[in-house]
């Protein structure tokens, strides 16, 4: 094999492919990136058996062929590389040699051939929507999957598509984010667990134009992701979802209306008095058109006033801080409106269309007054 690539066009693809790289296994030739020139476009593949990668590289084959190579190695060479053409070699002992200017590396690569192919997926169920969308929308809800695998399905997020709408659901216990989107055509009802670890490469791989589109194809078993001169697969995650409309409702005691930014700017300030680690709660203190924050902890205490339009009950509640955070920073509305039951029941912070929807539970609190 013989190719020459253009420096930046190989960091590019390198850096798209690694994300599929296996960190941890037994399997040396899951720590490599294939380069397959032998059809007319030079392709840079990487596998992990949960996701695979593959784009299609810039550049010239003057001798057709494949080799695997130590995916860390490789991307260290070509990073620090000048900026220049870089021609490819390697022969039938799979030796590679990588020249630029006046530096020349030799490395062992391995066999082409024993490199696991992405698994075959059939293009039956189809939907298309725009970068920006799938990378707002995961963007909005990752960060409340599990964090660990005591319950593999918490570390997914549902895709739910029925008719013209798609609903893309993640919780880890503690919270639940939702955001639907309408979709251009209408669909047969598909649901899947999409890997947490799948969307959120997917979404540094994205480059979010509003007029780049992503095809996205789903089988019982997988999901492909087709963008650009790049395809990604994905195994799913076994299992049946939960039942989360079971746990939204539309009932409300209280229902306020705030400002976003002085709202998390006032938790963001509160939250100088908590240590890692210290589980303290921040104290809602609703009454009139006034919203208190209060937090307290060894380091010391803040307290805080904040307008509010109130529909509703006077209520005082507690949360983790760091969840209110979360959800508040991805949401991009000037106001919300967040609705509460009472002091042990979830809020629910929603649009009046209900195109985002962030359950949060309460925590318990101590009442000192």
């Amino acid at each position: 094999m013989k190719i020459i690539c253009k420096k930046s066009d190989l960091q590019k693809s390198i850096s798209i492919v690694s994300k599929a790289v296996s960190s941890k296994t037994t399997m040396p030739i899951l720590e490599t990136i294939l380069i397959n020139a032998s059809a007319a476009e030079i392709h840079f593949t990487a596998n992990d058996m949960e996701l695979g990668i593959d784009t299609i590289v810039e550049g010239t084959i003057q001798e057709k062929g494949m080799v695997a190579l130590d995916a860390k190695l490789f991307s260290e060479i070509v990073r620090k590389l000048p900026e220049n053409d870089v021609i490819i070699t390697s022969d039938t002992n799979n030796s590679t040699q990588i020249t630029c200017e006046k530096a020349k590396f030799s490395i062992m690569g391995q066999s082409g051939e024993d490199f696991p192919y992405l698994p075959y997926v059939e293009k039956d169920y189809q939907i298309t929507i725009s970068q920006f969308t799938l990378k707002e929308v995961i963007r909005q809800t990752i960060f409340s999957i599990a964090a660990n695998d005591s319950n593999k399905i918490m570390t997914g997020e549902l895709f739910d598509i029925n008719g013209s709408e798609m609903r893309v659901v993640s919780l880890d216990g503690h919270r639940i984010s939702i955001r639907k989107i309408l979709l251009k055509s209408e669909y047969e009802p598909k649901k899947v667990i999409v890997p947490g670890k799948t969307l959120t490469e997917i979404s540094k791989i994205l480059t979010g134009g509003t007029e780049d589109i992503v095809d996205i194809y789903f089988t019982n078993n997988h999901i492909l992701f087709e963008f650009e001169t790049t395809v990604v697969v994905s195994r799913l995650i076994e299992g049946n979802y939960f039942r989360v409309d079971q746990m939204l409702t539309n009932d409300y005691e209280t229902k306020v209306t705030i400002n976003k930014k002085e709202f998390l700017d006032c938790i963001d300030r509160a939250t100088l008095m908590v240590k890692e680690g210290d589980k303290r709660p921040i104290i809602l203190n609703i009454a009139e058109d006034v919203m208190e924050l209060k937090i307290s902890s060894q380091i010391g205490s803040m307290d805080e006033l904040i307008d509010i339009e109130l529909e509703g009950k006077n209520i005082k509640i507690g949360f983790n801080p760091k969840l209110l955070i979360d959800a508040l920073r991805v949401i991009d509305d000037e106001k919300i409106d967040i609705y509460y039951m009472n002091p042990k029941a979830p809020c629910f912070i929603r649009d009046e269309e209900q195109s985002y929807i962030y359950l949060i539970l309460p925590v318990n609190f101590i009442d000192n007054d």
